[in-house]
Order: structure tokens, then sequence, then C-alpha cells
């Protein structure tokens, strides 16, 4: 789309009124050759010309006449190569080519008041004769109707009575035309306070004119003729125009000639009936208000951009004043100085709408405003509007928006609005009894909004607007063209161009369930609910077939859709909780290694350990895979009621993300383990809620850090819990062996004080459990789950499996990672096993022995 240039981006491509005045009172110049210098007469240079110099002109002039032409032809908008190719024709004297290029011009812009003049004046100076006369006249006719214009008025009406023969005579028909002409002049401009005057005046001479032609015995003719110019005199007292005192000297004196006794010199109002004195001095009191307001817009040492602003000023100035015909008039002013000034032309064209109930008036507004700005979207709806309501003609609507359609906007959404204004307008005329049957067809509807998708869907893609476009019309098929199937097309159509949008198939579900067709309904949601949509809408999706089936559907449909979509939400939970601790993990830590641990050798150790682990979980569990790379969970139990299923993912989701939140911040904060009990066989339900409930009777817990895996975000049953002394801890270590959610807990005192390696090298319990903490919290360590249900409480001892028969066992440094397929050390063959429970769990020293044990 291109960019609509401001007011002051855009080249002055219809020059102001006055600037064009004094090209055509000086235009002399380029006058055709036929009109200036007649064949029998020499040029007022033709002695003393010289033929070469002539023939090098002339070459140069078709040169460029050429280059003009050329330019038109592959760019025929381009205003200033229109005004270029008129002048040089007209210098050229090639009167047909001339008259082509101007109509060829005035098609596609309005041609400026001097524009008019000057091609009226050619015309006539070919010849006035009685054929020559009314095409002149259209040509004036044409050009008032572009912009008011006074001089443009001035030199219409002094055609008239010069060439008009009726009227020269002042015959009865001519005396008719010309007085119609002076009101249509009158009203157009007899207000516009500055020039206004000149057309009072022309309009009582030609009253004066005629009265003196009377013959002198008809006294009744005369004594009427008088009571015309009066009547003029009076009216043209009663407006604020320039000049109002010489005019009311002028009609003092008119008075005396016809016998009636007034002092001319005197600046009062004596003899004048009461009546006329007070219309004249409220027009003097309203001229005085707007003496200032004129001296403004008439500035010269001020901008373009200052002058509109004036003309602003102006306008809500005469808009309180009450009186709509001043302020249109003002308002034409404004325009024929500012042609392409599209808010002007816009608020304009609001202004009549809200206050004029004339529709030809409207219509005529909005017709040249299109023409001067034919790039603004919203003058092309309102044109479509007025003309619906003035009772337009199909075919004239058709012609303004197929029209409007060849225009540039400078956004899409203008497409889109005019469209739509094009399909409201149809809509109601089809509705209308006996008009559809005459005038349309649904044809016209279906082949208009068709036309919209083609011409929008490239531009409009995965947007609201088209949605609502196809909507609309889907509703139409439906009401008006009574065809459900096409309706249906409708939203298939859309979905091949938007099937990642939400909007378009909950419009399309909304649809169906409308019309009653639930199945139908149901068959979308089956096609819909697995599809990846922007932000939450792959959960509203699953959410809405539930409510869909709880109002509509049975009891096997709705257990249908829990099955299909609870694995469908614990999937999209699982993602959305992965990608908030990946975004989280990158806020923190925005460099996952510095410089020293890249240049540090990594140990494939940990990678096996992960990937057995991977593997070992996916035999284990297989799970249906929906997308690529998507980790996904089937631990949700799912039960037969959907309140029971949306209850626990909520509570399950809820659970993951306050563990998650509380991990964040455990990684955030550096502890010390002075106070610190270290709790295994934790139920990995349990959250921070239940362990803090749990120690409520001992009292003085600070902190509760519960170790969660990397990778599926869950707890791996360890827990720290910080106290605020060493007696809170003695009752809590105390409660060792007792009951939480099910598990009997093992409680252990965390001492960081001991030496971090013993003499053999072995890493001790405080290594261990940091490691432990640095897994949890996306470190390099191990990332596997705790099996808190068998063996000691430890992560080391608890990470132990067992493999078929084999006795292997790893003895040295670092058994914390040690792979799947061998046994941890302190396992042997011959080792019972125990119950869950039974094993009495060890302290931090026995901890500290079986690490030393070679």
């Amino acid at each position: 789309m291109e960019e609509t240039p401001t007011l002051e981006e855009q080249p002055k491509s219809k020059p102001s009124t006055s600037e064009e005045e004094e090209n055509v009172d000086n235009g002399d110049q380029y006058m055709p050759d036929a009109a200036q210098n007649p064949p029998s007469s020499p040029g007022s240079d033709g002695s003393d010309s010289d033929p070469e110099s002539d023939s090098e002109d002339e070459a140069q002039q078709n040169l460029q006449l050429q280059t003009l032409e050329a330019e038109l032809s592959s760019n025929p908008s381009n205003y200033d190569t229109h005004v270029q190719y008129v002048r040089l024709l007209r210098k050229m004297g090639d009167i047909e080519k001339l008259r082509q290029a101007r109509e060829a011009m005035s098609e596609l812009f309005p041609l400026t008041p001097a524009m008019w003049q000057e091609w009226a004046k050619d015309e006539a100076s070919l010849g006035t004769g009685p054929e020559a006369v009314p095409a002149i006249e259209k040509l004036y006719e044409r050009g008032v109707f572009d912009y008011l214009s006074v001089p443009l008025w001035c030199d219409y009406l002094n055609f008239v009575l010069e060439h008009d023969q009726m009227v020269r005579e002042c015959l009865h028909d001519g005396v008719s035309k010309a007085r119609n002409l002076f009101e249509r002049a009158l009203t157009a401009a007899g207000l516009h306070v500055a020039e206004g005057i000149k057309l009072w005046e022309a309009y009582r001479e030609f009253e004066q004119t005629i009265f003196q032609n009377i013959d002198q015995s008809d006294t009744q003719a005369k004594e009427k003729q008088i009571q015309r110019v009066r009547t003029i005199f009076h009216r043209q007292l009663s407006v604020p125009l320039v000049n109002m005192r010489s005019t009311l000297k002028a009609y003092k004196a008119w008075e005396m000639e016809q016998g009636n006794v007034l002092d001319v010199e005197s600046g009062d109002l004596d003899g004048i009936s009461s009546q006329v004195a007070s219309a004249y001095q409220r027009a003097l009191e309203g001229y005085n208000a707007r003496v200032n307001l004129e001296e403004q817009i008439s500035r010269q040492d001020i901008s373009e951009a200052e002058r509109l602003q004036q003309f602003k000023i102006y306008l809500k100035f005469e808009q309180s004043s009450g009186d709509p015909a001043r302020v249109q008039i003002l308002y034409e002013r404004a325009i024929a100085d500012f042609p392409i000034a599209s808010d002007l032309w816009l608020d304009y064209t609001r202004y009549l709408d809200k206050t004029l109930k004339v529709g030809n008036i409207v219509r005529e507004v909005y017709s040249r405003a299109t023409k001067n700005c034919p790039w603004v979207g919203d003058l092309w709806v309102r044109y479509l509007l007025c003309l619906e309501r003035g009772r337009a003609s199909e075919k004239e609507l058709s012609a303004v928006f197929e029209k409007s359609l060849q225009c540039t906007f400078s956004t899409v959404e203008e497409y889109l609005d005019l469209f739509l204004t094009r399909g409201d307008g149809l809509r109601r005329r089809f509705s209308l009894t006996g008009e559809a049957e005459d005038v349309l067809n649904y044809s016209i509807i279906r082949e208009t909004f068709q036309s919209a998708s083609d011409y929008l869907s490239q531009h409009l893609k995965n947007t609201e607007g088209l949605v609502r476009l196809h909507s609309y019309w889907a509703r139409l098929e439906i009401n008006l063209g009574k065809d459900l199937v096409a309706a249906r097309g409708v939203w298939e159509s859309l979905l091949k161009i938007c099937g990642s949008m939400l909007e378009a198939w909950q419009s399309y579900i909304a649809m169906e369930i409308e019309l009653g067709h639930i199945n139908e309904a149901r068959s979308i949601y089956k096609r819909c609910y697995s599809k990846r949509f922007p932000g939450i809408g792959s959960e509203d999706i699953c959410h809405s077939w539930l409510r869909f089936e709880r109002e509509f559907g049975s009891l096997e449909d709705f257990d249908h859709a829990v099955q299909k979509v609870a694995p469908r939400l614990e999937e999209l939970q699982f993602f959305r909780l992965q990608q908030e601790s990946k975004s989280t993990d990158e806020r923190e830590n925005p460099f996952k290694k510095n410089p020293r641990e890249k240049r540090k050798p990594v140990s494939d150790l940990n990678q096996e350990q992960s990937m057995a682990k991977r593997q070992k979980d996916n035999a284990k569990n297989p799970k249906k895979v929906y997308g690529k790379d998507k980790p996904q969970e089937s631990n949700l139990v799912v039960p037969n009621k959907g309140e029971e299923i949306n209850a626990n993912v909520d509570k399950e989701n809820r659970r993951k993300e306050q563990q998650m939140k509380d991990t964040t911040t455990a990684k955030t904060k550096v502890y010390k383990d002075q106070c610190t009990a270290f709790i295994s066989n934790l139920n990995l339900k349990a959250n921070y809620e239940d362990i803090r409930n749990f120690f409520s009777d001992v009292g003085g817990v600070q902190d509760i850090r519960i170790l969660l895996d990397k990778f599926t975000g869950k707890s791996r049953g360890l827990a720290y819990v910080d106290f605020s002394d060493d007696a809170h801890l003695a009752l809590a270590v105390a409660k060792s062996k007792q009951m939480l959610l099910g598990k009997k807990l093992s409680i252990a005192r965390s001492n960081p004080n001991k030496s971090r390696k013993d003499s053999s090298g072995r890493d001790n319990q405080m290594e261990h459990v940091k490691l432990a903490v640095h897994a949890a919290g996306g470190g390099s360590a191990s990332n596997e789950s705790v099996e808190t249900s068998k063996g000691p409480t430890h992560a080391s001892q608890s990470a132990a499996r067992k493999r078929g028969g084999d006795d292997v066992q790893i003895k040295g440094k670092n058994t914390f990672a040690v792979p799947r397929n061998v046994r941890a050390l302190g396992w042997t063959a011959n080792k019972p096993k125990t119950e869950e429970g039974d094993e009495k769990p060890k302290s931090n020293d026995e901890f500290r022995k079986m690490f030393m044990k070679n």
C-alpha cells in the first residue's frame, strides 16, 4: 500500500484561485495561434522572426510533446504532467489535441477555476455563434461545480449577458434565464464576505438595465422593476459584506432617484424602513465580528499550514453562530484554497451529513471530495452511504463502488471497510420487499464477498478482520441465500487461510450450534482440539469442547471428550512449565558457562546417565507423541466426571507452578545449612505447605527447599528445612519415621562444617548434597528422580537400580553419577531386600563412613 502524503508533503498540484487568475489575466502568450494571430494578419513579431529559430523552437516543442505524451501513457495519474501537457498544446495552438488533453485531465482531476476560465475563453475566442454558446456554457457549469470561485461566476454571467441573444435583447425567456443564473450565483457565493459584493452589484446592474429598457408609458412594469431593484438592495444590506456603508449610500442615492428624499451623506438610517435598518445593523455587527478572521485567512505572509489553521478557527466561529449556509460557504472557500486537505473534506462532509437534509447537495460534495482526495477510504464509505440514503440506483452505487476499488488507500483496513459497507447496502436493498425481484439478485452479494475474500485474504491473513468478513458472508448465505452448503464452504475456505486462528474455528462452531447442528459442531471440535494456537488458545479450545459436551452432549460424548482432552491439557501444561523454566533460567543465567568452564574437559558420564534414564522411562511409560520434540506426561488419571478432571488438572498445575516458583527463588539464595534438616522418603506430591504443616508443632521453620527434577519439574522426594535455632532443629529430627501423606519420613541434621573431603579423596555427605541441589537447579550433575520408597534416605543410594543378575560394583571417586546398568557403591547381590520403611535411616556419620569405605 502506498502511504498517503500529508498536506505539506504533497506537491501543490492545484494552485490557488488568486495565483491562477494572474496566469489567466496575463495568459495571452498561451492563447492558441488561431486566436492570437488569424491567418489573415501576421503575428506581432512576424516580420522580424528568424525561420531557422522558429524551426528549432518547433522541433524542441515537438520533442517535449512526445516526452510528455510518453509520461502520461505510463502514468496517467500524474497531475503536474497533465498541466504541462495542456500548457504546451495551448502554446502550440493544436486545438483538437488541446481539447482532448483537457477532457482527459478533467476526467481524472477537478480543474481549478482559473483552468476553467482559460478553457472557456479559448473556446469563446474561436467563435461565439448560436451553436457555440451552449458548449461554452457547459464548460462554465462544470467549472462552478468543481470549486467556489466568484471570478468564475462573474465570467459566466458576463458571457451569458453578452453572447446569449435572448438575454441581450431582454426577451422574456432570456431575462428569466439570466435571473435564474444570478440567483444561483448568489446562493453559491452571495455570502462570501470578501467577494460576494461583486455578484450583488452585477445583479442590480442587470435589473437596472432592464428598467431603463422598459417603455416610459408602461408605468406598471416600471414600478414592478423598481421594486425588484429595491428588493435586491434590501437583501444585500442584510448580508455581512465588505463596503457595507458604501452600499448604504448607493441605496440612498437610488431611492432619491426614485423621488424619495434622503440624506445621502449622512451615516444614519434616517428615512429607511425600520425593518431594513434593523437588518442592516445586524449585518454590520456580523461583519465587524468577522473582519479580523477575514484578515487572517487572507494573509500572504504566513505558511499554508497556518492559513489552513486560520480557516479552521473561522469555521468553528461560523458553526457556533448556527447558520448552515454561512458554514457551507466558508467550507467551500477553504476547499478552493486547499483542495487536497483530506481532513477538511472529512469535516465538511461530516457537517453536511449531520446538518443538511438535501440529498443532492450532499451527494455533489461527496462526488467532489472523492475526486480531490481519492486516497481516503472513509470518504468513499460515506459516499456510498449518502447515495443509499438518497435512494440512488443500483447502477450508480455499483459504479461508485467499482471506482473506489481503483484507488490506492494507505491501509488494507480501508478496503475491508469499503467491502463491508457495500455488503451492508446490498443486504438492506435485497431485504426490501418487492425490490429484490426487480433490482437485485443474491448472486451480486455472493460475488461481492467472493471478490473481497480474493482481494483481502493475502493482506489480512490470520486477522480478526478476515474472520469478521467471512462470518458475515456465511450468515448471509444462510439467511438470504438459503444455502447451508455454501455457508460451510465459506468457513472451509477461511480455514485454509487462517487454520491457525482460534477465532476462525470458534466462529465456525458457533454457527453450527446456532443452527442446532450438534454433531457437525462436535466434528469440528475433533478436528481442531489438537491444533496448536497462539497464546492459551490450545487450552481454550479444549475447555470449550468440554463445556460444549456438558451442555449439548450425552454422557458417552462427554467421556469421550475427556479422554481426548485430558492428555492434551497435560501435554500443554508440561510444555508451558518447561518454557517458563527455560525462560527463568535464561533470565537468571544469561551465560550458561563462564570462559573457565568452557576450557574444562566435559565428562560423558552424565550424558550417558541421562540418556539411559530417558530410555528406561520411555520403555516404562510409553506415550503418544503429538508434535515434534514435544515432551508429554501420562501420569494423570482420567476420571469419569468432568468436574474431577478439571479439579485435578488445576490442582496439579498449581502445585507445579508453586514448585517451580519456589525452586527459582531457592536458586537465587545462598544457603549455609548451619541449622538445617535433610528430609528424604518424601511423598512426591508433598508441597511446601504440607511440610510446613508437618513441622507446625515444632515451630521455628525459616525456609523450605524441595529438590525438583530438571527435566520434569517434579519433586525428587528430597527436601531441606531451615530452622531458627538448634532447639527447633532437634525437635524436628525427633519426628523422623513419622508419616506424611502415607510415607515415613527420614529426617537427619545437615552438617556442613565437616571437611569437604577425607584422606582418601572421596566426597563427604555435604558435597553430595550440594551436587543434588546443583542437579535440581539445572547444573551438570545427575537429573535422575529419587525412589524414596527403598533404601537409605540419600540420593546416592536411592539412585541405585538392579539390572538382571549382575553383581558388578563400581568403586572409586564420585559414584554419584553412576549409570543405571551398574550397582551403586555399598550394594551386593546377597543383600536382602527389606520392606518399605523397615530399614533404619542412617545418620550423617554413617553416610560419611559409607562413602569413605573402599
